[in-house]
């Protein structure tokens, strides 16, 4: 059995919301330490499924061990959700969880420089085989891009003074661990929002914007409601602003259906149903669950529900 040393947040609340059925089946899109992949197994009967994704190599390792003839492991980013069915043979599905950015055990591994509580090599990347490391795009991209970048994924309001000093201090040398960037950006960041690193917000928008992580949701939200039975759950965990948005977003609009034209008098029984249900309110970490581990506290989980009938 593979060692449970990670418990996700709000793990019995998401995998309660998928509403089981001892023999559907089930894609945890994002595997992690697998901690919510044990949860559906232990729910899921002789012949019951898990397709299982994640893109860190690190991930699938931990996988490996865990031997179960039900879980089909598979290292692939989630926007490739349809694919990696297909590729299997599987059409529908009866529900698809989604517990989105990064993980606590990547934070906690120095090795992948995605926190500046160490002084690591800075590379942020999920994959770390694949796209360009933090270390190599700060070198070379423009003053206006990481701007940007800082300012659009971080919610940064010092971003062009962040960036500014980013490249001044290139010009001198390179930037290549996280100790370095951290100590930057907390020399130019002279306002500080109380409890919180000055890094924070530049660190996670780089991490964003390297990992494409909002593109990649923007991109499989569709696909799960394409493969989702009528029935099917779709559960996501989103940790930032940005991505809860775009969940609240599709999942409202996949809710209300097919408008009609304003003025257009057209009935109602020849516009398309909404594809999708809204499933209770978005829920949030217990206070007891925030004390236990504080990167809870900006945890949403929102459910939806398939509607109607399967193309």
């Amino acid at each position: 059995m593979m060692e449970p040393a990670h418990v996700p947040v709000l793990a019995q609340e998401a995998v309660a919301a998928l509403a089981i059925k001892p023999d559907g089946v089930y894609v945890d899109a994002t595997f992690g330490r697998g901690g919510h992949s044990r949860l559906i197994l232990a729910q899921l009967g002789t012949r019951g499924r898990l397709v299982a994704l994640d893109r860190d190599p690190d991930a699938i390792h931990v996988g490996r061990t865990l031997k179960d003839v039900r879980l089909t492991l598979v290292q692939s980013t989630f926007s490739r959700l349809g694919a990696v069915l297909d590729e299997l043979g599987i059409g529908q599905v009866d529900g698809i969880l989604l517990d989105i950015g990064v993980s606590s055990p990547q934070l906690d591994d120095a090795t992948r420089g995605f926190s500046f509580r160490f002084d690591a090599p800075l590379d942020m990347r999920m994959d770390p085989g694949s796209g360009l490391s933090a270390a190599d795009w700060l070198a070379t991209a423009a003053e206006e891009e990481i701007s940007e970048v800082i300012r659009t994924y971080g919610e940064e309001r010092f971003a062009k003074s962040i960036a500014r000093a980013l490249v001044a201090a290139r010009q001198k040398e390179a930037i290549r661990s996280t100790g370095q960037l951290a100590n930057l950006i907390a020399a130019t960041v002279k306002k500080r929002e109380p409890g919180q690193h000055p890094a924070t917000r530049s660190f996670q928008a780089i991490r964003i914007y390297l990992n494409r992580e909002l593109e990649e949701l923007s991109i499989v939200l569709p696909q799960c409601v394409d493969r989702l039975q009528p029935g099917g759950r779709l559960v996501v965990i989103s940790f930032h602003s940005l991505e809860d948005r775009i969940v609240k977003r599709f999942m409202r609009d996949e809710s209300q259906g097919e408008q009609a034209p304003r003025r257009l008098p057209i009935p109602a029984a020849m516009l398309k149903p909404g594809r999708l249900k809204r499933v209770g309110r978005a829920q949030h970490a217990s206070d007891a669950e925030i004390a236990a581990n504080p990167r809870a506290r900006s945890a949403v989980l929102r459910v939806a529900e398939r509607m109607g009938e399967t193309t």
